[in-house]
């Protein structure tokens, strides 16, 4: 099936002023937009709980972001930037973080001409120690190279990168991380490490938020889905069918599978991460049905969603899935995804309402809103950026209700 997405009817007009270079001094002292079936109004995100329908389940990503941008130097003195991007070797996150001695990420060098061969390196202290951290290039490619480090200090690379590494925040940001970026680049419920980029629609929760929530009958559940850096990548197709979406890792369990079935019609998505993840479940249903294996070392294809039956449900699909881990013993599924939420007919089988920041122009962000609301999100945005609403990862937030 020939598909095509004109990319300029998803751009608008955002000024400098309007993205939100640092956070609000309260998480949930943002604004809160309220979009339910065309209508819009105004709230705070502390009043979330009075907006959405009673009982909803609320579905979390609890993906950490790392300190993924490490500087380092050439014994010539010249300056490196080394940004980690995905685990090679050992190619799973949680074994990569907890390794010593030696791994291979894929990465992103700046000043990449200045580093034609040898180590770059940092010397620190290490319990009154000096020890030092190489990086050699064993495989150079396009945008990412391949990029192993060896250190000598008795650490594990998770704390090696805390410990030497910085907050890669967004390049629209346009300035260097800061100690406020520590703390509020990371969401009160972040627990597992592995993303160079924060689930922004989850910053504006903070504990008694939660807590509030929970006490009025409000369910909470967590995903995990670890964003890359592909997610800042701009569509430079005028036809955004034509974009190549990146690949992003997942993980989903069990239990939560359970609660998303019992809970059908009041699932709430924080975040397009989220919504990604739960939406891509489908495709790994469909394929038991078809075939009677997720195949898991496949990721979901950019259109495959588009390809399942009309007819096949969101309980449908919690049902195949449920009954495949029950047969296998299997207490979660790791499997990784690359789909592209568009307008183009997309069916949102697992989430029913969606909290979301504000997002780029002319981005797959922008397509995946749009696909939800119907294609009405220019109403939406005509709105905030007339509402004085803050843009972008530390910006503001939205709740959008069908």
């Amino acid at each position: 099936m020939e598909r095509h997405i004109r990319i300029a009817d998803y751009d608008y007009d955002l000024p400098e002023e309007r993205i939100a270079r640092f956070p609000l001094s309260e998480r949930s002292a943002s604004k809160l937009l309220v979009w339910r079936a065309g209508a819009i109004s105004e709230r705070r995100f502390a009043d979330l709980g009075d907006v959405l329908p009673e009982g909803q389940l609320l579905v979390f990503n609890n993906t950490k972001v790392i300190r993924a941008r490490i500087v380092m130097h050439k014994p010539s003195g010249a300056r490196v930037e080394v940004f980690c991007l995905e685990p090679r070797s050992p190619a799973d996150y949680e074994r990569a973080f907890a390794v010593r001695g030696t791994c291979v990420w894929s990465c992103i060098v700046g000043n990449l001409k200045k580093w034609k061969e040898g180590p770059v390196e940092i010397r620190f202290d290490c319990a009154g120690r000096e020890e030092t951290l190489q990086a050699f290039i064993e495989e150079r490619g396009g945008r990412e190279q391949l990029v192993r480090f060896s250190w000598t200090a008795d650490m594990t690379f998770g704390e090696l990168v805390e410990h030497l590494g910085r907050i890669p925040i967004p390049p629209y940001l346009n300035r260097d991380s800061e100690e406020i970026d520590n703390t509020r680049y990371q969401t009160v419920y972040s627990k597992i490490e592995g993303s160079v980029a924060a689930p922004t629609a989850g910053l504006h929760f903070t504990p008694e938020v939660i807590d509030a929530m929970r006490r009025r009958g409000f369910a909470f559940e967590e995903v995990t889905l670890h964003v890359g850096a592909g997610t800042f990548l701009p569509v430079k197709e005028e036809d955004a069918a034509r974009h190549a979406m990146h690949t992003e890792h997942f993980e989903v369990r069990l239990a939560t599978l359970r609660a998303l079935r019992a809970k059908r019609g009041a699932v709430t998505a924080v975040g397009t991460t989220s919504v990604r993840t739960l939406e891509s479940l489908p495709a790994l249903a469909w394929r038991i049905r078809c075939g009677g294996d997720p195949d898991l070392g496949r990721a979901v294809g950019q259109w495959e969603p588009y390809d399942i039956p009309s007819d096949f449900t969101g309980c449908d699909a919690l049902d195949v899935l449920i009954g495949y881990m029950e047969r296998t013993g299997a207490d979660r599924l790791k499997a990784s995804t690359q789909i592209m939420i568009t307008p183009l007919g997309f069916v949102f089988r697992i989430v029913d309402n969606i909290v979301t920041n504000f997002h780029q122009p002319s981005s797959t962000l922008l397509l995946l809103v749009s696909a939800y609301v119907g294609g009405a999100w220019r109403p939406i945005y005509d709105y905030a950026l007339a509402h004085d609403f803050r843009f972008l990862s530390y910006g503001d937030s939205s709740v959008l209700m069908r």
